[in-house]
């Protein structure tokens, strides 16, 4: 009940910064049990798999979700399944992402920082680019889709490659990551929506 006080105080203030916001969103995921990040994996996919953006998509880029991220590889899954073109992301040294094809739970390799990525050729930086949605990880979001990331500025560089009006930007995210407020700065794009187990939320 302490933790849920703390996370309820610093979400309503207005001077909190992206560090303490991602410290106290961390801690709160850190805290789900397995149940928990089980049971939102099945919402958050069939949300996502409604999305008219996903139901008409011949190319995806998506991610795999690692820890207690909200999962993703179930949807990844059904997606293939469909015959979707699943692309996910590829760390590069300088923190830029390149992309590579799904292949399958057979196809991933354990990369740095304990990454899950596709095995197989690398397509480039710009791949993303012919994706028509693009699910994004995050920590939080915002009324005004202001999306918060864990701060090593990957996605920000994937969202300055998407043009508008371009493939569909949508957050994946437990319900309480929709927060009141994220500390915006010049180069944070906004996102589309976002999909969390309870529902769907757009912003544009």
């Amino acid at each position: 009940m302490n933790r849920e006080k703390e996370f309820v105080r610093t979400m309503g203030k207005s001077d909190v910064g992206k560090a303490d916001l991602r410290r106290t969103l961390l801690d709160r995921r850190a805290a789900l049990s397995a149940e928990a990040v089980a049971g939102a994996q099945e919402a958050l996919g069939r949300r996502a798999l409604d999305l008219p953006e996903l139901a008409g998509a011949s190319t995806v880029a998506a991610y795999v979700s690692i820890g207690r991220e909200p999962g993703t590889r179930a949807l990844l899954e059904v997606l293939r399944g469909r015959g979707v073109r699943v692309l996910l992301p590829v760390l590069l040294p300088d923190n830029d992402l390149d992309w590579g094809l799904y292949r399958g739970p057979g196809h991933l390799v354990r990369a740095g920082r304990g990454l899950l990525e596709p095995d197989g050729d690398r397509l480039g930086v710009s791949a993303v680019t012919e994706a028509d949605a693009v699910l994004l990880p995050g920590l939080a979001v915002d009324g005004r889709g202001v999306r918060l990331g864990r701060g090593g500025g990957s996605y920000d560089r994937v969202l300055a490659r998407l043009s508008r009006p371009g493939p569909a930007r949508v957050v994946l995210l437990y319900d309480h990551e929709v927060v009141p407020r994220v500390p915006a700065e010049a180069h944070d794009q906004a996102v589309d929506a976002v999909v969390t187990p309870g529902g769907v939320r757009r912003f544009r």
